[in-house]
């Protein structure tokens, strides 16, 4: 019997998850390397685009405008799949500012939505999408290989 083929996971990654992977070391980084060898696929939608760009910005992180644009062209745009949103989802998650992200994992269609967010979390899925935190979804990952 041959080994079984490792399927690539489509992924949302909230954008405290995306920072964490592209800014810090630790374990959250250990995603910017499933998704620059291929083994996920990170979908970012306009919205979720928008706010990661504008948190890239936060004083908090002292990012110059040049350094914002590298991360953004080498480390994102090169790996992710953009996707257009066709039909906005509201009043799923207690915070409506994070219903963008079931709304692209949605559209994607993406399998998982990666958070530490405990309100995306506590919903544990929406349709065919879970909602997983960093440490399961990487576990997940590496059982898979």
């Amino acid at each position: 019997m041959g080994k079984k083929k490792e399927e690539i996971k489509k992924v949302v990654l909230d954008t405290n998850v995306l920072i964490s992977a592209l800014l810090f070391r630790g374990e959250t980084a250990r995603l910017v390397e499933l998704w620059k060898k291929g083994r996920i696929i990170p979908v970012i939608s306009r919205e979720t685009f928008e706010e990661f760009r504008d948190v890239l910005a936060y004083p908090k992180f002292r990012l110059n405008e040049g350094e914002i644009k590298t991360i953004i062209e080498e480390e994102v745009l090169p790996f992710f799949e953009a996707i257009e949103i066709e039909k906005n989802i509201s009043g799923i998650c207690r915070d409506p500012n994070d219903d963008k992200f079931i709304t692209c994992a949605i559209s994607a269609p993406a399998d998982y939505i990666v958070s530490g967010d405990k309100d995306l979390c506590d919903l544990g899925s929406h349709k065919s999408v879970r909602i997983i935190k960093v440490s399961d979804f990487l576990n997940k990952v590496a059982t898979s290989a």
